[in-house]
């Protein structure tokens, strides 16, 4: 592993270009241990709280519909509500980090998740639900582009074991939404406003590691800082490599617009396996709480493999066939829902299960596809932002053919030629460039 990322640093920093402290001037001081402990402490506290304001949501979507008398177009109005802001707030991330440093603003960010899950379920209408719901999308989606960022910047020789540590974190506070929400909810006297707002104390514990590193923009803010493995030199030692700020033309990058793509497509089966999921097992017969359960076995299986893929993406050359791989299960997933709903509802989760660790997959190859912390930055926002973009209209298109078709038959459809074109970027996106040299390239 270690070897895997030390030749991924070195392409940014030869060993053979590195200068000594005298010639090129002091080194920036290590890290303090107190403060990376405090960021793995953030990094996993924070991916917990990714993803239950949504799942959260679809477990008890029914009674929420009930609640404020939304139609199914307005359910599937309210399930599109995460890409989109995601794609209108995440490319703001890179400037709010540059002005006020990244930590600041995921901190930031845990506060709005907090302010917006507490204040929700009580709103009393659509509008102000979807506010609320909005606030607290704005926090995840600063933070979704960040972490990426934050883990280059502080962890640059451990990116596929952090990024997996990450995703895991994210698969575990999904999965952990969807299963206990309907029971919370029972045991807080059956009120869904209730289920919904508990998730709050969640997201209120994730602000504090951030507090003390508010101030504190990480190692290499002035310079870009990495870790490499000289080759013949021991142990990881500290090159020190001064980066001048430049504009970066993602948009000339093939690379990064395949991975936009990828991100997209795979968020779109994401959201719409996260908000109807749970809606299609209750409308095949399953009882809510057994519906919730599956919807949280679809998303734990994320817990183990969002650990494993990560790093075994980081010793391949080419990403292709994990995203090949992830894409046949999901295909399978989508048939059976298709075909037999209820009595292979354990199947079908967990083949979804696998097919969405497509997410930490892409979050692993922003931070591949791009050499330096301010690439990776520049790609994370485009990639996420574009892609949640592209992936708005998935889940609202659902809701309205589910209204008007009556049935189930028509979204699984969709669902089912979505997956072929996200394979096809997918392997696009995995192939052994960087967006510097592309962008480079292309250059007039």
């Amino acid at each position: 592993m270690m070897g895997v990322m030390a030749s991924e640093e070195t392409r940014a920093v030869k060993p053979t270009a590195a200068r000594t402290p005298s010639a090129q001037g002091p080194l920036p001081p290590a890290p303090r241990a107190w403060a990376v402990r405090l960021v793995v402490v953030g990094i996993v506290l924070s991916a917990l709280n990714l993803r239950p304001a949504i799942t959260s949501l679809g477990a008890l979507l029914e009674e929420v519909r009930d609640g404020l008398g939304m139609s199914g177009s307005v359910a599937g109005l309210l399930t599109s509500v995460p890409p989109l802001c995601f794609a209108v707030f995440g490319v703001t991330a890179p400037r709010l980090a540059r002005r006020f440093g990244a930590g600041a603003v995921v901190c930031a960010g845990m506060v709005a998740i907090t302010t917006g899950l507490l204040v929700r379920p009580y709103t009393g209408s659509t509008p102000g639900f979807l506010a609320a719901s909005a606030l607290a999308l704005m926090g995840i989606a600063v933070s979704n582009v960040l972490m990426p960022v934050i883990v280059k910047r502080w962890f640059p020789d451990r990116v596929g074991s952090m990024t997996g540590l990450y995703s895991m974190a994210l698969a575990l506070g999904t999965s952990a939404a969807a299963a206990v929400t309907v029971p919370l909810t029972d045991a807080l006297g059956g009120r869904w406003q209730s289920g919904l707002a508990v998730w709050a104390a969640l997201a209120g514990a994730a602000v504090l590691p951030w507090i003390p590193l508010v101030r504190d923009k990480g190692p290499g803010s002035a310079v870009d800082s990495v870790h490499a493995r000289v080759e013949g030199a021991g142990p990881v030692q500290h090159v020190h490599a001064h980066v001048e700020p430049t504009a970066l033309r993602i948009t000339r990058s093939r690379t990064a617009w395949a991975l936009a793509v990828f991100f997209g497509l795979q968020a779109t089966a994401a959201y719409i396996t996260m908000g109807w999921m749970a809606q299609i097992f209750r409308d095949a017969g399953v009882p809510a709480g057994t519906a919730g359960v599956l919807l949280a076995v679809t998303m734990v299986m994320g817990v183990p493999l969002a650990f494993v893929i990560p790093r075994v993406a980081t010793r391949l050359p080419h990403q292709g066939p994990i995203v090949l791989a992830l894409g046949v299960c999901g295909l399978a997933g989508y048939a059976g829902l298709y075909l037999a709903p209820a009595s292979g509802a354990w199947v079908w989760a967990v083949l979804l299960g696998v097919s969405n660790c497509a997410f930490p997959l892409a979050l692993t190859m922003v931070g591949m596809r791009a050499r330096t912390g301010a690439g990776v930055a520049q790609l994370s926002a485009f990639a996420q932002s574009t892609g949640y973009l592209i992936s708005i209209p998935g889940p609202l298109l659902v809701g309205v053919l589910y209204q008007h078709s009556g049935g189930w038959g028509l979204p699984i459809a969709l669902m089912i030629g979505l997956m072929i074109p996200q394979m096809a970027v997918g392997v696009l996106a995995g192939r052994d460039r960087t967006v510097e040299d592309e962008a480079a390239a292309a250059a007039p």
